[in-house]
């Protein structure tokens, strides 16, 4: 059976009372998804990116997806939430912040501290403060997995984390102690989901920092070999975007009253190998272009920060949130292969 597309079941849910929404990050691929879905259901959106990593194409393609009628209800800013005056500006009005702005990838991190300082730490408490100041109803912002660190523990529960492995991890565990002293001392509501690995379309293959996911399928679209760092027994629980875009607008509405100033897991609550992974993407890829000449991937240094296990126990969104994924990584990962597929089309040799 196929999955249920998330935004039909908040669709009734938000008739009743429209509201305005603010989110950060809107040209890269998880703002881009929650802009969509929201139009889609008949909110009115403000956005703001400064396309450090984001893409206007995003922002275009959910323009030509959602129609000339939703788009309307949208405007973008281009800022910097690094800017204080430019966080109240596009604060000022709104009901609900989707914060997912943020210099993300581990690496770029341990070789950039002080850039994603900046925007994930100092870009945070600017937005806090901001949406502090305009009394906003709720801020959601996405926390991260690698809170985690260096707890071995599996799978991983909220209360228990350990020592942050790189900058990154350190920026987002900062936005967890801020929302909670900031829900403390001001009655703020606020909610931190923790992504793990999240994918789906519009994910950006290139450059350096790029994700597993989108960068394997671009290699093997393109006729490279993938690399696999380490010994590819590496595991990540990943999650599909619809799966986020859920967890975002049940953390917005959800009239739980234990369910605000928290933090979640945002997951499906499966471990796959890097090893099982990339036989999944070879798969996806195969059955949308029959034929393809799939190389085997060769294995690579160990990444520095990186943990070697990842599995998220999605116990506490379900009870408290109502948080149901709907899509594994393998029905992900068709999802959005397609995408890539039809989207990228690069030339195989």
């Amino acid at each position: 059976m196929e999955a249920l597309n998330p935004v039909q079941g908040y669709r009734e849910m938000l008739r009743e009372r429209p509201r305005r929404w603010l989110v950060t990050g809107s040209a890269g691929f998880i703002g881009s998804h929650l802009v969509e879905a929201l139009l889609r259901l008949g909110q009115t959106v403000v956005s703001v990116d400064n396309f450090a990593t984001g893409h206007r194409a995003n922002l275009d393609q959910v323009s030509a997806l959602v129609g000339s009628e939703a788009w309307g209800r949208h405007s973008f800013v281009e800022a910097d939430i690094t800017d204080a005056r430019a966080c109240r500006d596009v604060c000022n009005a709104v009901d609900i912040v989707l914060h997912q702005a943020a210099l993300g990838s581990v690496p770029r991190s341990i070789e950039q501290p002080l850039l994603t300082h900046a925007a994930n730490a100092t870009g945070f408490i600017n937005l806090l403060d901001a949406a502090r100041l305009s009394r906003v109803e709720r801020f959601v912002y996405a926390a991260s997995s690698s809170t985690y660190g260096d707890d071995p523990r599996l799978p991983k529960r909220e209360p228990a984390i350990g020592r942050p492995l790189s900058p990154y991890a350190v920026t987002k565990y900062v936005n967890e102690l801020y929302a909670d002293v900031y829900a403390r001392c001001y009655g703020m509501k606020t909610i931190g989901l923790r992504y793990f690995n999240v994918f789906g379309a519009r994910q950006d293959p290139a450059g350096a920092y790029a994700a597993v996911i989108p960068r394997w399928v671009s290699e093997i679209l393109s006729a490279r070999r993938c690399v696999i760092n380490g010994d590819g027994e590496t595991t990540r629980d990943f999650c599909y975007i619809a799966n986020v875009v859920q967890a975002n607008l049940l953390a917005a509405t959800s009239g739980n009253p234990g369910a605000v100033n928290q933090v979640y897991n945002v997951a499906f609550g499966e471990a796959i190998t890097l090893n099982e992974l990339h036989g999944l993407i070879a798969a996806a890829i195969a059955s949308k272009r029959p034929g393809i000449s799939i190389e085997r991937p060769v294995h690579g240094d160990v990444r520095a920060g990186d943990v070697r296990h990842s599995l998220a126990d999605i116990d506490k969104a379900r009870q408290l949130l109502g948080y149901s994924p709907t899509h594994s990584v393998r029905s992900g990962l068709l999802e959005a292969v397609s995408w890539y597929v039809e989207t990228f089309r690069p030339a195989v040799a």
